[in-house]
């Protein structure tokens, strides 16, 4: 870089608007040598010291400009290649700290903090394809279907030692490939001072963590991802910063990268610093960062974490200091984020930019002209809470709880959303998604189907954090390797759904095509909280529907019945339940021609039967017979069978007393001046409980209130007068058994 080039790039940095900032600061080869620059305002001196220098024994003094950046330039030998240095900065105080370069592209291992002296060859592409197609991609209504990833955590050498980008590239590529999902999502590859750690602490913001093997590794990783055709997403941390203090936090002595304001720079929550966003100097930094990333390894989007941090001022457990108005919006945070939306997609049209946030006070998405900040995506935090609420629930109460399924069809077009299963809620105690569930094993596993095909067929795009696929057990532990070794058939049968349901979104426009469009999707009932069944259509834009049913009781529901927009002959193309899965069926629905009739505002009826915690899509076949999709294997029976090892599966076909043995059993149960149901009435209702082989059974509309019929069950079993009931109906050859 010429003099010229250097004094553009200092005074383009000093206004913010220097966005490869890393070609000026940093360490560089020049003609002259190698140069050292670092921004330290408020220091009395700047040193480089490393293994030139013998670290501190020969120290080499810096020179400083008129704009704060330190500068010190070395004759280059063929070995300074891989050594280390640091900057030793002496403070306004008189303080002497070691510091890490900001602008390093390469650290030593931990606990190690000093750069390393490291150049890049420029790299031969060969994913020239991939980008051409994504340039012509609009991701809005494109399938989006992300596989969230913890890198040091996802697995692990028999020693436990940590893969490399190296070892990912044989082993997570093809296996993300084989699930079926369009893109992987790393969380924080940037140098952190902690190995066991998520790596939101962040002290390099162009380095790659040193453990994940070398800058060229994951070049290579994310060419191979794109040759195999899967998009690559990191986590990128713009709001917080460690407060470790060789790193970024009070470089020079005085706030440097993070506000003057203790209340603004502190985050007590995090233990973290906060960046002052209102400084330009900061601006280019940051903004250089994610450039950096974009140009130098071909990521294809990045999710911003913590954003209502940076927007709100009050967002943190500490003391905050307010507007001049009283107000609590960070507005530095604001501008930042349009300034941050505007370059990126100037650059980068086709770059995906999302943000964890989970306000509704600022609209995140959409143009910037229009009142967003210019985002393509906001992670839907409240439905993620919302939906696993309500899967998390005794199914005998979900009917009341319907409106956690159904509220986010309110506003669910009010931002692109991203519907996230992500690594925050499988830790801390909150259990992994399998673990959520309600019920049994067999009916956690039924649970967790039918709410990863909840979350497909929902409007918005899709996330997925490792492990979830397979229904592990154990919450996430990031300091050792997913449960691979403890997965069994039932979790093999849960992968092979997440593979078949993954597959199945990339082959169905509806599920993706008009994701952020109320055209796209329409209810069919989402009132039926008696039976605890939801159903919709999404749609595609040539009018293409998929009928989408959940049935959130554990209990079978023959001959159901819905309304649909058209006549014709329906195939089933998607059950949750089938045997492949690890459900009871084992064929699907035989395909079904609906029948004219009104039910609600439609005019035509489809009926078919309805797995227990099932999820169930169909599809109207074309005139010619042949389905627009299916999912489906040729199955030839066109009846389904029950499959006993996993489940017994309740149906609504039980057997009720008949008069002669209710006339035998009416001596045993007398009728109480309290009771104003007819005990009949109460022994069906007590029958059904037996046959569907839990007291938790809910009960159909005809029997009497689940609680009345419980506490007459327990006084009966007490009492002994139950037993009589088995007996009489033993004789009468019943095939009810006691439980």
């Amino acid at each position: 870089m010429g003099q010229i080039l250097a004094d553009e790039a200092l005074r383009t940095f000093t206004t913010g608007e220097n966005f490869h900032v890393q070609h000026y600061l940093g360490c560089h080869q020049t003609e002259s040598g190698r140069v050292f620059r670092v921004w330290a305002p408020h220091a009395q001196q700047v040193q480089l010291i490393g293994d030139m220098t013998n670290w501190r024994e020969y120290p080499v003094p810096m020179s400083r400009n008129d704009k704060g950046v330190w500068e010190v330039t070395l004759p280059d030998t063929q070995d300074s290649l891989g050594t280390y240095y640091k900057y030793l900065v002496t403070r306004a105080s008189g303080q002497v700290i070691e510091k890490m370069d900001p602008y390093a592209i390469r650290f030593g291992e931990r606990p190690d903090t000093a750069a390393q002296i490291y150049d890049v060859s420029p790299k031969d592409w060969q994913d020239s394809d991939w980008l051409t197609a994504r340039r012509k991609r609009n991701i809005f209504s494109a399938p989006l279907n992300i596989y969230e990833v913890h890198a040091s955590s996802w697995q692990r050498h028999e020693d436990g030692g940590l893969y490399t980008f190296s070892d990912l590239t044989t082993t997570l590529i093809p296996y993300v490939k084989s699930l079926g999902y369009t893109h992987i999502e790393f969380m924080p590859l940037m140098t952190h001072p902690l190995g066991m750690s998520w790596g939101y602490q962040l002290t390099g913001y162009f380095a790659l963590e040193h453990t994940y093997g070398t800058p060229e590794e994951f070049q290579d990783f994310v060419e191979a991802a794109h040759l195999a055709g899967i998009g690559v997403i990191v986590d990128w941390v713009p709001g917080h910063f460690s407060q470790n203090d060789d790193a970024l936090a009070y470089f020079d002595g005085t706030p440097t990268y993070e506000y003057q304001d203790g209340n603004r720079a502190r985050n007590v929550g995090w233990q973290a610093l906060n960046f002052d966003l209102s400084k330009p100097q900061v601006q280019s930094f940051l903004i250089s960062s994610l450039k950096f990333w974009i140009d130098f390894y071909h990521i294809d989007g990045v999710r911003i974490d913590a954003v209502s941090n940076m927007l709100y001022l009050d967002y943190d457990q500490g003391p905050w200091t307010p507007n001049p108005d009283g107000s609590n919006t960070n507005y530095d945070g604001v501008e930042f984020f349009k300034k941050l939306t505007s370059v990126i997609k100037l650059a980068h049209p086709d770059i995906i930019m999302a943000a964890e946030e989970a306000s509704s006070q600022i609209k995140i998405t959409g143009m910037l002209e229009m009142g967003g900040l210019g985002f393509d995506f906001k992670w839907n935090m409240g439905w993620m809470n919302d939906v696993l609420r309500f899967y998390q629930m005794d199914p005998l109460y979900r009917g009341q709880h319907f409106n956690l399924l159904t509220f986010s069809f309110m506003y669910m077009m009010d931002e692109h959303f991203i519907l996230p299963f992500s690594h925050d809620e499988v830790v801390h105690g909150k259990k992994s998604l399998m673990h959520k569930m309600w019920g049994d094993r067999c009916q956690q596993f039924s649970g967790l189907r039918n709410l990863l095909a909840y979350q497909i067929c929902h409007p918005g795009k899709k996330l997925l954090f490792m492990g979830q696929e397979f229904g592990q057990f154990l919450e996430w532990k990031y300091d050792w390797q997913l449960e691979w070794a403890a997965s069994d058939e039932m979790n093999n049968q849960m992968q092979a759904f997440t593979t078949a349901l993954a597959h199945f979104y990339q082959a169905s426009p509806q599920l993706f095509e008009l994701d952020h469009d109320y055209a796209g999707f329409e209810v069919i009932d989402a009132d039926n909280t008696a039976q605890s069944v939801l159903s919709f259509i999404r749609k595609d834009a040539s009018g293409n529907q998929l009928i989408c049913v959940f049935n959130m009781a554990p209990i079978e529901r023959s001959n159901f019945t819905i309304g649909v927009p058209f006549a014709g002959t329906y195939t089933e193309v998607l059950n949750s339940e089938i045997a492949e899965f690890g459900g009871s069926w084992l064929a699907h629905n035989a395909d079904t021609a609906t029948q004219k009739g009104q039910w609600k505002d439609y005019q035509h009826t489809l009926s078919f039967t309805l797995p227990a915690f099932g999820a169930v899509i169909w599809a109207r076949l074309k005139d010619d017979g042949a389905a627009k999709i299916k999912a489906k294997k040729s199955i030839e029976s066109t009846q389904h069978a029950i499959k006993s090892s996993c489940q017994d599966v309740a149906s609504e076909d039980v057997k009720q007393l008949t008069q002669v043995e209710w006339q035998s059993l009416a001596e045993y149960f007398p009728m109480g001046s309290r009771s104003k149901y007819e005990k009949r009435d109460l022994v069906n209702a007590a029958l059904y409980i037996q046959q569907t082989g839990t007291v938790w059974a809910k009960l159909p509309e005809k029997y009497p209130p689940y609680g009345s019929v419980y506490a007459f069950y327990k006084r009966s079993l007490k009492n002994g007068s139950w037993q009589h009931v088995l007996d009489i109906l033993e004789k009468s050859n019943s095939e009810i058994k006691p439980i």
